[in-house]
Formats: structure tokens, C-alpha cells, sequence
């Protein structure tokens, strides 16, 4: 018979599975609405792989309550499981470190981002924090708004400090907090689904164990002893 502090920190870390599941799927869907900063952030090709790993951890959970409701002798669910959570630590190593190492590089990946942008989203990003243009003053300039006219964008230019009033410094800064905590989350999911494994090999080990002392009891002629 199963322990019972495994079976309950089995059931710990099956619950953090699921809110980790439901948090992936429901950021990845509220994250779709209009938002100016986030929508210019996070593209759908991300949001996308946030919703299909949300599925993931879902489905697993899903597998991980059927698994060990199975008889006691029964291993295959839990075996079928860990299968299943090597391939969401493997999806979830591969989002988390393509979002780090696009962080790596904010200044340059959001600058290509920024040109990409409409004339209205480029102004309304300007408006929001009163900068113009991206690495410079006078660079991919949307002009309206606050950057009114070219005469005042011309006069924000500073030749020494090329970047003063320009939008790479907000931009890049409020992307850094967002990114950081996105990759830090789905890294955090992989302490999750490493604990649920190892508490399956667990339940597997002592499932296993429990059966063969009852073949060895029933060799004996024994009515049992665990």
C-alpha cells in the first residue's frame, strides 16, 4: 500500500499541475485581447504555445488523477504518465528558453517590431510614454500626437545622448518586466512537473513493491502482511 505522505504529496503537486494548466490557458486567451503594450510585447505565435502547453498540463493532470485512481497492483497509467511529463518538461524547456533568449536581444528584436507597426500604434506607443521615435528622436517617427511636427522631433535630438526622448528606453523597459516574468513562470513549471514525476516513480516503486510481497506471501500460503 501506498504511503500515505506520498499519495498527499502526490495530490500537492498534481493540484499546482493544474493551476499551472488553467494559468498558461487562461493568460493565453485574455492576453488576445486589444492591449496596447502587451499586443506590441507578445506576438500570437506566442500566445499560441502558451495555449497549447496550458493543454498540455491539462491533459496531463487529467492522466495523472486517472493513473493513480487504477487498481493498486496497476502501473501502466503512472508509467503512461511520466511519459507524458518528459514531454511537457521538454515543451516547457523549449518555450521558456526561446523566450529568454529572445530577451537577450530587446533593444534590437523590438526595434524590427516597432518599424512593423502601424503609423496609429506607433503614435499611440509615442503618446503613452512621451517619447519619439525608437533609438533616436528622429528615427521611424510617427509623427502626431506628441511628436507633433518634425520641428519639435528635430529639436528632442541630442547628438551626444542619441537616445534621450527616444522610446527604446520605455519600451525595452516595460518588455524586460514582461518577458522576465513569462520565462521565470514556465521555468517554474518545470520544478512542478519534475516533483509530479518523482512522486510517480514513487507510488510506481511502492505499487510494485506491495505486489510482490503479496506473490511472495501467496507462495508461502500466507492471508497477507502488507
Amino acid at each position: 500500500m501506498v504511503s500515505k505522505r506520498i499519495m498527499a504529496f502526490y495530490a500537492f503537486v498534481d493540484l499546482w499541475l493544474l493551476a499551472a494548466g488553467l494559468l498558461s490557458l487562461i493568460m493565453s486567451i485574455v492576453w488576445r485581447t486589444p492591449n496596447l503594450m502587451l499586443s506590441f510585447t507578445i506576438s500570437n505565435s506566442d500566445l499560441t504555445a502558451g495555449l497549447v502547453l496550458g493543454i498540455m498540463l491539462l491533459v496531463t493532470f487529467l492522466i495523472s488523477i486517472f493513473a493513480v485512481a487504477q487498481r493498486g497492483h496497476v502501473t501502466a497509467g503512472l508509467v503512461f504518465l511520466n511519459w507524458t511529463l518528459i514531454a511537457d518538461a521538454i515543451a516547457i524547456g523549449v518555450i521558456g528558453s526561446f523566450i529568454w533568449f529572445y530577451s537577450l536581444h530587446q533593444r534590437n528584436n523590438y526595434y524590427v517590431v516597432f518599424k512593423a507597426q502601424s503609423e496609429s500604434t506607433r503614435q499611440a506607443i509615442q503618446d503613452k510614454f512621451s517619447c519619439c521615435g525608437y533609438f533616436m528622436p528622429n528615427d521611424t517617427t510617427a509623427i502626431g500626437g506628441f511628436c507633433a511636427n518634425q520641428t519639435f522631433v528635430d529639436s528632442l535630438f541630442n547628438a551626444t545622448a542619441t537616445d534621450t526622448h527616444a522610446c527604446v528606453g520605455p519600451i525595452t523597459g516595460f518588455t524586460d518586466f514582461t518577458l522576465n516574468n513569462i520565462f521565470t513562470t514556465i521555468y517554474g513549471y518545470m520544478a512542478i512537473v519534475i516533483a509530479l514525476f518523482l512522486a510517480s516513480l514513487c507510488v510506481i516503486h511502492q505499487r510494485n513493491e506491495t505486489e510482490r510481497f503479496k506473490k511472495i506471501d501467496a507462495k508461502r500460503g500466507g492471508k497477507g502482511f502488507v
